[in-house]
């Protein structure tokens, strides 16, 4: 494998002799690899990309392209460090983003950021402010982004499209599941005229589509080492869609207080400490350039983005398991009512959450 590795590396335009190729990371979704250089050359990270979920990598390095040169542009007229503070994209020795091996994988290479700090969880009031700042500052850098940029994931965060593929997937009734769920079921046919209201208005222009992250997971964040941001990374879902995606996301995952797929429910609920830091951070970056319906419906996204994923977890269970990968038969329900309780926890404090909201606005506006 090393030899191939040195193989395909050695296809892009890499500075300085490569002198070790090594694993990076776990690799849910891509396979990464460092790859070392002599001397004073930078170093590089080269990753496979999936090409099961992005079917058009060409098109998905493409958007990446676009918005890390317009990022740097950002940074280097602010008077910061485009090779630091953003992404660089390597291209091959013939000018393509990407190379595709014997096999058909295809692969890509940007430039290792050195000096920096990640973190897999945010597990403090103070770092979920910090990943709030870094989603914001990465939204606000690509406010001015006009260019045009591929849909890589068909239907992402859109619950018309989820409820398309629901009704289909109870039509069907795969695995016979169907008739063990109503109460579940319930549960999504209840608030379907609620999202399908505030995804409506995303599709007339009420709430504007602008560049997202769609992945805004803490590790996705460098850091100096003095623990300020220094730029977004793993840019593989960036898309066109609305701001509050990202916001809501990450509430998800950065304010539940549990597991998502927690077994004790009792454990499951959402911090208000947790989103009021994340908030704080996030509006500090963005509240001047966000409009007045984005701004009323930013607590909404956190409801909005954990009932899709809780739609997605029955639907996949109701299909078998097709899609999530799961440890044991029923790890899909359990998901489902994991996070069926942290959205319970979100609607029972939502009004706190609003006003939140509006403070941090007002103080940053």
């Amino acid at each position: 494998m090393k030899a191939e590795l040195q193989e395909i590396a050695s296809q892009f335009a890499l500075e300085g002799a490569i002198t070790a190729i090594d694993s990076l990371g776990e690799g849910f979704i891509n396979d990464t690899f460092i790859v070392r250089t002599a001397g004073d050359a930078p170093d590089y990270i080269l990753q496979r990309k999936n090409k099961s979920i992005f079917p058009d990598v060409p098109a998905m390095m493409e958007n990446i392209r676009k918005v890390t040169d317009h990022i740097r542009r950002r940074v280097a007229a602010a008077g910061g460090d485009p090779r630091r503070e953003a992404m660089t994209v390597v291209a091959t020795r013939d000018g393509k983003l990407y190379h595709v091996d014997a096999q058909g994988e295809y692969w890509a290479v940007s430039v290792f950021i050195s000096d920096t700090i990640a973190y897999n969880k945010a597990d403090s009031p103070e770092l979920a402010r910090k990943g709030g700042e870094g989603i914001g500052k990465f939204q606000a850098q690509l406010a001015d982004f006009t260019e045009p940029l591929a849909e890589t994931i068909k239907g992402f965060h859109n619950i018309r499209h989820r409820f398309v593929q629901w009704d289909e997937a109870l039509r069907r009734d795969a695995t016979g599941r169907v008739k063990d769920l109503a109460e579940e079921i319930g549960w999504i046919e209840s608030r379907r005229d609620e999202m399908l209201s505030f995804w409506s208005k995303v599709e007339d222009g009420t709430i504007p589509t602008r560049v997202t992250h769609n992945d805004t997971k803490i590790n996705n964040i460098l850091f100096n080492k003095q623990g300020e941001v220094l730029c977004a990374i793993d840019l593989d879902t960036v898309m066109n869609s609305t701001s509050l995606n990202d916001f809501g996301d990450a509430i998800r995952s950065y304010a539940n207080t549990g597991d998502e797929d927690d077994r004790d429910l009792s454990r499951v609920g959402m911090s208000l400490e947790m989103f009021r830091a994340y908030t704080e951070g996030y509006l500090s970056q963005r509240a001047g350039q966000l409009n007045q319906a984005e701004i009323d419906h930013l607590a909404f996204s956190a409801r909005y983005i954990t009932f899709e994923q809780v739609l997605r977890f029955l639907m996949d269970y109701i299909e078998g398991d097709t899609y999530y990968k799961t440890k044991y038969p029923e790890h899909n329900l359990v998901r489902t009512r994991a996070q069926y309780k942290l959205l319970q926890s979100m609607e029972e404090q939502y009004g706190t959450m609003c006003e939140i909201v509006r403070e941090t606005v007002a103080k940053y506006k």
